[in-house]
């Protein structure tokens, strides 16, 4: 394949599924945890999920979507041994296994940021753009989502000249791998070459580093060498850089709660990484090597916002894109509006000759309620031209899919959903016939594991 050709970032959202709500199932998200128990708004969360689209869309970023995977899983609690109708199965799991009930209706496919990591064609061995789905071995709710993501990657990357895919590494707490939430790519224009920059956690396996004391390191270093190695990357463009161990005590479980790039740009807090200005440092050097650029590096320090006021506005969740015009947009949660001191730096930013030209404000207070900002509801895949041409048009968005789907949304989707609710057939009858018309809208055909059992 031909490198260093005109090539795009599309950004592909997940689709909030019928089944969104609040379990508080993600133990060292505070979002998640704080939230836990209250009652949800589905259809409010997916319009919100589309009108961020549409924000992106109409700014002149590629915006793709990714299907919502089928929930309820009743499948899922088959294998774990609730057996009897749908119905019934349904009924003993909401009243012997809550929680168990709750991973089985997870909506958190959405956040596409943990589907996988992505390299592309300009980064790897043999010229092809490379997907691994993310194992999400940390929690049931989200391990349990990586044949469905596989399945929905192969579905729309599906020409095997162009893309190679990866099963996602093996389930074991010493491969745990959150996908390209621990995972940015520098460079300066999307189709030369690039540094892949992998933030692990902890390292697994073997003696040294240091680890948080209170909540889990999620990404081990054993699962970003391994990704690293099977893309096949060059050793002297890719880096392995541990997060601040502190700063995952304090929230922040993945380091797009805390730092976010996008071609020269690095927009990071001070307490990002664990060896601090060594770390970005390090980065620098190797985009330097890599382009014989210079990274241009916005740093947040600690007396501007605190690490817990960044967990809290989600700051850096924000999504750091290239416009048409060559400038560069931030996307950030309502939430930073509404914090002054986030607010005054973004402010001094886009005022004070930053690479930072304009920030873009959006509401989803949904999301943001179960742990999920803007960077976190969309998957960044670098496409040329010619792979474009091989992706699958269905699930572009333009402006009649955004219609279409904004429609689907209001004719299946609850407005209040309880932890009760998970175990209301109707429910499951709902997401099921919400599912059936999707795959028709988005030209999938029978994609789902219901479908093709009926």
């Amino acid at each position: 394949m031909k490198r260093d050709a005109v090539a795009y970032e599309v950004n592909f959202d997940g689709l909030v599924g019928p089944t969104h709500h609040y379990a508080g199932l993600a133990y060292g998200n505070l979002a998640s945890e704080k939230h836990g128990g209250t009652v949800s708004n589905p259809r409010q969360a997916a319009l919100q999920g589309l009108a961020k689209m549409k924000l992106l869309a109409d700014l002149g970023v590629r915006q793709a979507v990714l299907p919502p995977q089928e929930r309820p899983d009743v499948r899922l609690l088959r294998r774990l041994g609730f057996a009897g109708s749908d119905a019934e199965v349904l009924w003993r799991a909401r009243r012997e296994a809550p929680l168990v009930l709750a991973a089985a209706c997870s909506a958190s496919s959405m956040w596409a940021a943990n589907a996988a990591t992505v390299s592309p064609a300009a980064d790897t061995a043999d010229g092809r753009t490379h997907l691994t789905p993310a194992n999400l071995a940390s929690h049931l709710h989200r391990h349990i989502e990586r044949e469905g993501t596989a399945a929905a990657l192969k579905a729309i990357f599906a020409d095997e000249v162009c893309f190679a895919h990866h099963g996602s590494l093996p389930a074991a707490g010493q491969l745990g791998d959150e996908g390209a939430a621990n995972h940015t790519r520098l460079c300066r224009e999307y189709g030369g070459p690039g540094v892949e920059v992998f933030v692990y956690g902890r390292r697994a396996m073997g003696e040294g580093g240091r680890t948080p004391g209170r909540y889990p390191a999620r990404q081990t270093l054993e699962a970003s060498m391994a990704v690293a190695r099977l893309h096949g990357l060059e050793p002297a463009r890719t880096l392995f850089v541990q997060q601040n161990p502190a700063a995952i005590d304090v929230g922040v479980f993945h380091n797009d709660v805390i730092c976010v790039g996008n071609r020269d740009v690095l927009f990071y807090h001070g307490a990002a990484f664990a060896e601090g200005a060594k770390a970005v440092e390090a980065i620098r050097g190797a985009y330097a090597r890599a382009t014989g650029g210079e990274l241009r590096c916005v740093e947040v320090k600690e007396e501007e916002v605190s690490v817990g006021e960044a967990v809290g506005s989600y700051l850096f969740n924000s999504q750091l894109v290239s416009l048409p015009e060559g400038k560069t947009a931030l996307v950030c949660p309502q939430e930073c509006r509404e914090q002054e001191r986030t607010r005054r730096v973004l402010e001094r930013l886009v005022g004070g000759g930053s690479p930072i030209d304009a920030v873009h404000y959006v509401e989803l207070r949904q999301s943001m309620q179960n742990g999920g900002g803007p960077a976190c509801l969309r998957l960044r895949v670098v496409l040329t031209e010619w792979e474009l041409e091989r992706t699958h048009r269905g699930v572009f968005l333009t402006e009649e899919l955004f219609e279409r789907l904004s429609g689907w949304v209001r004719r299946w989707y609850r407005e209040r959903l309880g932890l009760d609710d998970l175990a209301d057939p109707k429910l499951l009858e709902e997401s099921r016939g919400a599912l059936e018309e999707l795959t028709e809208i988005l030209g999938l055909g029978d994609f789902y594991p219901f479908q093709r059992e009926g």
